[in-house]
């Protein structure tokens, strides 16, 4: 006997990011030329087609609000979401549409469309990384993880930065088929079946606003200007002229982290883009201020889970290189 369709409905709206959409699309439909089958259904509120972030009208299947039960509900995400308060609107229709989902799913921004809902409350989750503290903020009984690609909490999964809704559909398709299916599909479409690292390899770890504090302020201009000085936390303390733990505190109180682990992230930086500009690994380390390749190794085991000549491989250029992995390897 033949099971049934596993029914998708994805939850679309003005300004949606249109690869929130078509990515986890693409990859469902591709699982479907394996065996899988996934049925996707397009809703909006009031069954209004949408427009998406590139202009692209958007034709939609449904009315959120009179759609049947899903097995998997999907909210798609939009730049406008972290900027002002989600439509209710749009937030009841998520709510009534997750009550009948058997699970239910966010790419990126998406997440504060469930946060709008209440459907975070309690749950750990993510987003895109520029947005996580605005998710912390709006939903403060939420565990927010800025650094994972994707989250599961139950039957609940929130994802990363759009092209992270293929990763996270390729999680569902091994959930539904284990795991031969979705590495044909990720085969299929050239990417990976399973990312190194987290968010952080593709985020600027130096954004963000300055220090209100004068004193930190000092520190981070310092470390920045020469990250190959010393920058022991006694040498800091002295140039500033507080103790190292005073200074210890107002990192902590602030910044949420140490001097030290402030200090390993410039010089982190630095090496990174030492590597972008074509220096080996060995000559990032000296010149970025790491006492030697595998203190420099040790981090970037720490920030991105890889090596850092992986890193080079994978992040510097798109032309394949003979030693790189595979993207299913």
């Amino acid at each position: 006997m033949t099971p049934p369709p596993h029914r998708v409905g994805v939850l679309v709206f003005e300004g949606v990011k249109l690869l929130d959409l078509s990515g986890p699309a693409e990859v469902f439909s591709e699982a479907n030329r394996y065996g899988a089958r996934y049925r996707l259904s397009i809703l909006s509120v009031g069954k209004s087609p949408v427009r998406s972030s590139i202009g692209m009208l958007v034709p939609v299947d449904g009315d959120a609000a009179a759609a049947d039960a899903y097995d998997t509900l999907l909210v798609a995400g939009g730049d406008l979401l972290p900027a002002a308060p989600v439509d209710p609107a749009l937030s009841a229709a998520a709510r009534a549409l997750a009550e009948r989902a058997g699970r239910i799913t966010s790419v990126c921004t998406g997440a504060f469309v469930l946060g709008a809902a209440g459907l975070l409350d309690g749950r750990r989750a993510t987003t895109h990384w520029q947005h996580a503290s605005v998710l912390a903020r709006r939903c403060p009984s939420t565990r927010v993880e800025p650094d994972a690609i994707f989250v599961k909490d139950g039957t609940t999964y929130t994802s990363a930065g759009v092209t992270a809704g293929i990763d996270l559909a390729l999680a569902l398709v091994e959930e539904d088929h284990g795991p031969d299916l979705p590495r044909q599909v990720a085969r299929s479409l050239v990417v990976y079946m399973q990312r190194a690292g987290g968010q952080s390899q593709f985020s600027a770890s130096l954004q963000g606003p300055a220090p209100r504090t004068p004193v930190l302020r000092l520190v981070q201009d310092a470390v920045q200007a020469d990250p190959t000085a010393d920058h022991s936390l006694g040498s800091l303390a002295a140039r500033v002229r507080v103790s190292p733990r005073h200074l210890t505190r107002m990192f902590r109180t602030e910044l949420d982290t140490t001097p030290m682990k402030y200090v390993e992230l410039i010089r982190f930086d630095m090496a990174k883009a030492l590597l972008d500009a074509g220096h080996n690994a060995t000559e990032a380390a000296s010149l970025s201020g790491f006492p030697s390749y595998e203190s420099l190794r040790r981090a970037f085991a720490r920030h991105l889970g890889l090596s850092p000549t992986h890193y080079q491989h994978r992040f510097v250029t798109t032309t394949p290189l003979s030693r790189a992995r595979t993207p299913t390897g």
